[in-house]
């Protein structure tokens, strides 16, 4: 049997150690599910983007927007609070639950940065 020199054995725990590590993240990193897309999705996407990364100029970005900042607007928008009748008119008859699956969904999204014309 060979002897290990000293320096050898703490690093083969360490990188054992590591590897369980790694494998653990892995796995709680898979078992999350994604968010569904919502049905109303194209009533938004229209304008900010099924991403929620607006292609039509002057549309803001809602990609990776604050879940609760989203769900707070949408529904300002909805119950008049926010005066943009665009905005009102297409979410008007959208459920409470709706408007949270939207504001899941783009929040859950990654911001691309914007292009410059």
């Amino acid at each position: 049997m060979s002897r290990l020199r000293p320096h050898v054995l703490p690093m083969r725990t360490l990188m054992i150690a590591a590897c369980c590590m790694a494998a653990t993240f892995s796995a709680r990193v898979q078992s999350q599910p994604a968010v569904p897309p919502p049905s109303r999705l194209g009533l938004c996407a229209a304008c900010h983007g099924p991403s929620g990364n607006a292609s039509v100029p002057g549309m803001p970005n809602l990609a990776g927007q604050r879940l609760d900042y989203l769900r707070d607007a949408l529904s300002q928008y909805r119950d008049g609070r926010r005066n943009v009748p665009v905005m009102r008119a297409a979410i008007g008859p959208v459920s409470a639950a709706e408007l949270d699956a939207l504001a899941r969904w783009y929040s859950a999204q990654s911001p691309q940065p914007q292009a410059h014309p």
